[in-house]
């Protein structure tokens, strides 16, 4: 359970904010890639699988140590994943190069500096997520993937049924989780605001959680600085975050607010906030080295995130890159 804004049109700062929703902690440290990887996105034996080298250098959340969820590239393109119980990326077509679901995010931040790129490469250049079981669950995980960038655009990548969806349009600004993508949309439409006359909803759900973001997103005041648009940007993530409910009870199907990121694409800022800690930290991109042959650097956040408060760019330290996990 997650959810993800973006506030383009403020006239100051391209932010996005999205919250990460877990039933269990995910050990998230913050990496910083250089250009220049090395990746495939499967193993030898798949015999297709999709190789690249990285173009572009980026700042990344890493969930269990496994695989990229979230972050931003140098150019500003940003990156977010998110579950969907509905996604199906079908059997296994060794004709398209695959790509384990672990990497799928990574690959755009590695390969591409705006959406517009990503959704002409996803067009003309076919390949299959391959999906895969995480910290030891006996079912694989199942995501969709929205992408942004510093211009506004925003794309939104859906497998159903073994099909890739890609919406693309500066409008869709809030994304959660299930139903599909199409679904929240037409949803959104009964609701004040939107065409409709339902009054704004209150449950967890992720369809509410949508209506509701969608709502804010439109009734932000315009900031006079790039601190209020990021600030603005949080408010809305906060008001749909989740509490630490009890995950005993019967018909629990939300999970609590882990941390929050935040992307200053204009700015090229990445903020991490734990719901564990007071404080607030950011790497500032402009201070940093992306240049091939550069250590590959973490933010060890996993270790002691109440040890982290504002500018945590030099407390990066050299690190071998994690694994990501393959099936």
């Amino acid at each position: 359970m997650c959810t993800i804004v973006v506030w383009a049109d403020n006239g100051i700062a391209d932010v996005s904010a999205r919250n990460m929703d877990w039933f269990e902690n995910m050990a998230t440290d913050v990496w910083v890639f250089p250009r220049g990887m090395q990746r495939a996105g499967l193993p030898e034996s798949d015999g297709n699988p999709l190789r690249w080298t990285s173009r572009y250098g980026s700042i990344a959340a890493s969930v269990y140590d496994i695989a990229t969820a979230d972050g931003v590239n140098e150019a500003g393109l940003g990156m977010h994943m998110l579950w969907l119980d509905e996604a199906d990326y079908g059997q296994r077509d060794s004709a398209l190069p695959g790509l384990c679901i672990s990497l799928w995010g990574q690959f755009f931040l590695d390969n591409f500096a705006t959406v517009a790129e990503s959704v002409q490469y996803a067009h003309e250049s076919p390949f299959q997520v391959v999906t895969v079981p995480f910290s030891g669950a006996e079912y694989a995980a199942t995501a969709h993937l929205q992408l942004e960038d510093s211009t506004g655009d925003i794309a939104v990548f859906e497998y159903v049924e073994g099909t890739l969806n890609i919406f693309h349009d500066r409008a869709y600004r809030v994304m959660t989780n299930s139903p599909v993508f199409e679904k929240q949309i037409e949803n959104l439409k009964q609701y004040k605001g939107f065409g409709g006359t339902a009054d704004l909803p209150g449950t967890s759900d992720a369809a509410d959680r949508f209506v509701r973001a969608a709502y804010y997103m439109q009734h932000l005041r315009t900031p006079n600085s790039a601190l209020e648009a990021i600030a603005g940007a949080i408010s809305v993530a906060r008001n749909v975050a989740q509490p630490f409910i009890d995950l005993s009870r019967p018909h629990a199907d939300t999970s609590p607010t882990l941390w929050r990121t935040v992307i200053d694409h204009t700015d090229l800022t990445y903020y991490f906030e734990s719901t564990m800690s007071p404080y607030l930290t950011w790497i500032d991109a402009s201070t940093l080295s992306f240049a091939e042959g550069t250590p590959v650097m973490r933010l060890p956040l996993s270790n002691d995130i109440g040890s982290f408060a504002g500018d945590s760019s030099d407390r990066l330290v050299p690190s071998e890159p994690f694994v990501w996990a393959m099936p």
